[in-house]
């Protein structure tokens, strides 16, 4: 039994790992966007704003956190008293299981706005991983579908 609960502990927890996402940082390319021409814009930062960029959650979380709740409270006791405890385990691993996912999904960004050289105003939202101040000299690489800011 300790055998087959270890099983499925370790499944879960690759198929929780395996829903990791790439964050939508200024700074990180996805290999498909190698070696293809971006269009290059140069401004000024106009202004700066702190959001909240949140990933839609998938539910793995709280799946994965009942599973494992359920089988760790399934242990305890014997009868009909491990059964009761199962799925005690279960709701609060799934809660539990919910608020990491959530967390985990929201990440510190910036909307960043820029007054290009040919004077148009472009807005971006990307992740806070590295620093815009009002004033500073910025490039907008695009291609077409996404944009990004950096120094």
């Amino acid at each position: 039994m300790k055998l087959a609960t270890t099983a499925i502990a370790i499944t879960l927890a690759g198929v929780l790992a395996g829903c990791a996402t790439q964050e939508p940082s200024g700074s990180v390319y996805n290999s498909y966007q190698t070696m293809n021409e971006q269009v290059v814009r140069m401004g000024t930062v106009e202004s700066v704003r702190n959001v909240t960029i949140a990933n839609p959650d998938s539910g793995a979380g709280t799946v994965g956190g009942a599973a494992l709740g359920g089988l760790a409270g399934s242990q305890v006791g014997g009868g009909n008293g491990s059964a009761a405890v199962g799925i005690l385990g279960a709701i609060a691993g799934g809660v539990l299981g919910n608020r990491i996912e959530n967390n985990a999904n929201h990440r510190p960004g910036y909307e960043i706005t820029v007054r290009l050289d040919s004077g148009e105003l472009r807005a971006v939202t990307q992740l806070a991983d590295e620093a815009f101040k009002p004033g500073e000299r910025v490039r907008l690489l695009s291609n077409g579908y996404n944009t990004r800011i950096t120094h």
